[in-house]
């Protein structure tokens, strides 16, 4: 197992290096010089004079390889330098925004499990009943529904129509319902599917057969099944925790919702390039430790994952 995780993180390295190089030169690629664009964020009219001043300040009178290595070195120590719009660093704008995305994503899976676990085994046990088809029926037609406007239903029925809950910021515990709800709903449908038939794929192995056979109890068979249908989805659940953070862009637009997602969005707009670099940078990083978690967890759970590297 020791030998597994140092060769899978000696693998990270260069994919780490990769998704820097790419993360960097998202301000080499865009038609827009940023001195320029950070004097007219100011309202600082960009004459010849104040664009020359403004591109040694950041650094752009450089090499691109000095600036290159100055970024990473810099990044690697949490500096992803000053925003264009407040001049505040953009370290402090993302620890500021990224509690309510977590609190949001935890919401999120924490509906996804619960839903996702009770549906699968309620379908396992009335299998091709109208149970089972009917919760089928219903994860298809969520999936099948784009996330905005299922976000957009939630928000009419239950904050105009019933006026139960907010339509919009973080100003209570109820507020993080409705986006809560609507980021879950795209996961959902593929965990309910995925675990639903490999418990079902199971429920025809010779180890329930012999269960039966020793007069087991339905419940603890019901169990096993389910313990044994689990690595597949915990690989994909794993993987589904990085798409929920940095996936809730669309959703904390349409709610408000004062996190990381809002903020990435407001910084294209505005052409704030070390926001979006600091954005991009970090959440390709979050994908590949969580990717590395999941390979781990998966190595141990089954050792033959172990012998392919």
């Amino acid at each position: 197992m020791k030998r597994y995780i140092i060769k899978r993180l000696l693998s990270v390295i260069p994919l780490l290096i990769g998704i820097s190089f790419l993360a960097f030169i998202l301000i080499n690629l865009s038609e827009s010089d940023p001195a320029e664009v950070a004097l007219r964020v100011n309202e600082i009219t960009p004459t010849d004079e104040a664009v020359a001043q403004m591109r040694e300040e950041l650094g752009l009178d450089k090499s691109f390889i000095e600036r290159y290595l100055t970024w990473v070195t810099s990044s690697i120590k949490g500096d992803f330098g000053n925003s264009f719009i407040n001049n505040k660093p953009v370290i402090n704008e993302i620890v500021q925004a990224l509690p309510a995305t977590l609190l949001l994503a935890l919401v999120s899976f924490i509906i996804i499990v619960v839903i996702s676990v009770s549906a699968s085994i309620i379908c396992t046990i009335f299998e091709e009943s109208w149970i089972d088809r009917t919760i089928r029926g219903l994860v298809f037609i969520g999936e099948a529904m784009p996330g905005y406007w299922i976000g957009l239903l939630l928000m009419w029925f239950f904050s105009i129509k019933l006026n139960l809950l907010p339509t919009s910021g973080m100003t209570s515990w109820a507020s993080v319902i409705l986006p809560g709800v609507t980021l879950a709903l795209a996961y959902i449908s593929t965990y309910v599917r995925l675990l639903r038939n490999n418990m079902v794929q199971n429920k025809s192995e010779n180890f329930v057969l012999y269960a039966k056979a020793r007069g087991m109890k339905k419940r603890i068979i019901l169990k096993r099944i389910f313990k044994n249908s689990l690595q597949t989805t915990i690989t994909a659940l794993g993987m589904s925790i990085p798409k929920l953070i940095a996936g809730t862009v669309i959703v904390e637009n349409i709610f408000a919702w004062p996190g990381i997602g809002r903020l990435s969005v407001a910084a294209i707009f505005n052409y704030d390039y070390p926001v979006i670099q600091a954005y991009v940078f970090l959440m390709a990083v979050l994908f590949v430790a969580c990717n590395l978690l999941v390979d781990i967890v998966t190595a141990m759970l089954d050792p033959r994952m172990r012998k392919e590297v």
